[in-house]
């Protein structure tokens, strides 16, 4: 049976504060995210899983002392999303609330689809523009791409893969040459980036761009002629057919327009032939895309955002009228040592490759181990481009290998070694099965849940499968609910710290518990009952890995 409204924190929370003081509900309304904690430690979870602390408490009754019926109303609560409500106590620390966790591991893990996907599917087109990809005198190659550049790059690739879960229709911008350099490049990274013929031209487009802007309302001629004069040249020349520079008043354009949070200190603008060839690149991408629909997201990084800002405006100038936003990157930073993109990732394959010979030997050879190496070094340097919040700084000390080390609890290694360690378990369990040790797992009705006792097991559910939902869908919250400001946080680093977090909850609970235990019926429901969870985890972190196109190591 799969559960129609999967359960939610959001709407337990809500549900929460609304009983606490229903009468008062429209007063407390903006402050209701405060009335109640959800705990996460292992340590709180085992006496509660909400609070709602004292401090709270005396702000709505008289000395702190909660009223019966409001004690009553959360003890009864229930609704869509609401996790079912077990016990409930006045404590030394506010009022605390237990999940009825039996309740609970039968509703998710007997119909866990919901919980592996967006909470709510959403219409609209979304290109993502990465400047750092387009031309400028040459084509962009691995060795001319900053470790700053790459980093936009991978958190492009990232949104794209994540907004699609959640229902946009995503491209990307600039299309690229077949089988050039950057291509086979972002190719081992898996990265899989729009390309056209080495033949195609974009030079009608230019054109297009170029007249739009010479034709435009916001070209300061009044600049161009001062320029033109102060260099001592005709002012009638451009009567007698002399191509001249074209100026663009992007603060008007910017005032015009009424878009928030550009520099004040964009002027007139000088348009130039790598401005027009972005431009056609933009136009070209949208030109099938509904207006109405669309957002376009410009990923650079934070020394070339005046530069972005610039191209946004002179676009809009040249009359486009999509929604634009930027989504800005903190610089990566080397500790003694300057390296670009491609010796970056050359320097982390080999470490990679290296680690893992001394970890397993001979056995590391082959088709299978390389491609093995490849996705582990691609994970390793998602997770270090990642894992940081966007807008901040990267620090790499690129001379250690720590990044590709499955004993630190840090990275993409650590991360892939846990998710590879679900795949030996299963393995386990079928070839048990074939053998006649074990029986397949029943269907979820007929178990008995409340044999999850471990805190590990609650801390899983309850930290990680029933939010994991909810975090899907906060990026496109983001893009829906926020104002029109130029920048926009889509925090990008969350999917990555997630599943960090997970592994090490997940390692700790794994080296701890023996799951497969001895092949006797008094003990299969405890069993079972484990393995359905463990499944759906491992259904979460193949998710999760999705949203950052790496696919599952089977084996490690």
């Amino acid at each position: 049976m799969e559960q129609a409204v999967p359960f939610s924190i959001v709407s337990t929370v809500k549900a929460l504060s609304g009983a606490l003081d229903a009468e008062n509900e429209a007063e407390i309304s903006r402050e209701r995210e405060k009335l109640w904690f959800k705990e996460s430690s292992a340590k709180n979870l085992r006496n509660r899983d909400f609070l709602s602390p004292n401090t709270v408490l005396t702000t709505l009754y008289a000395g702190g002392e909660v009223p019966s019926d409001v004690l009553s109303g959360v003890r009864s609560l229930h609704g869509s999303g609401v996790l079912p409500i077990g016990a409930t106590e006045v404590t030394a620390e506010g009022l605390r609330v237990c999940v009825d966790r039996c309740a609970a591991f039968k509703g998710v893990l007997c119909g866990i689809t919901p919980y592996l996907r967006p909470a709510a599917q959403r219409q609209g087109c979304i290109l993502i523009n990465c400047p750092a990809l387009h031309t400028k005198q040459t084509i962009p190659s691995p060795d001319t791409l900053a470790l700053g550049q790459l980093r936009t790059v991978l958190i492009a690739d990232h949104l794209g893969a994540h907004l699609r879960r959640q229902g946009y229709t995503v491209s990307f911008c600039p299309a690229l040459p077949q089988d050039s350099d950057i291509v086979n490049f972002l190719k081992t990274l898996g990265i899989d980036w729009p390309t056209v013929p080495v033949s195609w031209t974009n030079e009608d487009r230019e054109e297009k761009m170029k007249n739009a802007l010479e034709n435009s309302t916001y070209r300061d001629r009044e600049i161009e002629r001062g320029k033109r004069r102060s260099r001592g040249e005709e002012i009638e020349g451009e009567k007698r057919g002399i191509k001249e520079e074209v100026r663009i008043n992007l603060k008007q354009v910017v005032q015009d327009g009424n878009v928030q949070g550009y520099d004040p200190s964009l002027g007139s603008c000088t348009v130039q032939r790598e401005a027009s060839c972005h431009l056609a690149q933009l136009d070209s991408a949208t030109a099938d895309l509904p207006v109405s629909m669309a957002t376009v997201l410009h990923v650079t990084s934070c020394q070339d955002e005046f530069r972005q800002q610039q191209t946004a405006m002179l676009w809009r100038a040249a009359g486009a009228t999509a929604a634009q936003r930027l989504v800005i990157c903190g610089p990566v930073k080397t500790l003694g040592i300057q390296m670009n993109a491609a010796q970056y990732l050359q320097l982390r394959k080999a470490q990679m490759k290296e680690a893992s010979e001394m970890k397993y030997g001979d056995q590391v050879e082959g088709q299978t181990w390389d491609d093995i190496i490849r996705v582990m070094t691609s994970a390793t340097v998602r997770f270090e481009l990642l894992s940081t919040v966007h807008t901040s700084p990267v620090t790499l000390d690129v001379q250690r290998d720590s990044g590709v080390s499955t004993k630190g609890p840090r990275g993409g290694v650590f991360v892939m070694y846990n998710c590879a360690r679900l795949h030996t378990l299963f393995s386990s369990y079928e070839k048990g099965v074939e053998q006649g040790h074990y029986p397949e797992i029943p269907e979820g009705a007929e178990l008995d849940f409340s044999a999850l006792k471990e805190e590990g097991e609650w801390l899983l559910l309850f930290n990680y499968l029933i939010p994991f939902s909810e975090l899907l869908d906060q990026s496109g919250q983001i893009l829906w609910h926020e104002g029109g400001s130029a920048r926009v946080n889509l925090r990008t680093e969350q999917v990555c710290r997630f599943l960090v977090s997970l592994s090490k909850d997940f390692s700790s609970y794994y080296n701890r518990v023996h799951v497969l235990g001895e092949p006797l019926p008094h003990l299969f429901n405890q069993m079972f009952c484990r393995l359905l969870l463990l499944r759906a985890l491992r259904e979460l972190y193949h998710s999760a890995l999705d949203s950052l196109n790496l696919p599952p190591i089977p084996q490690l």
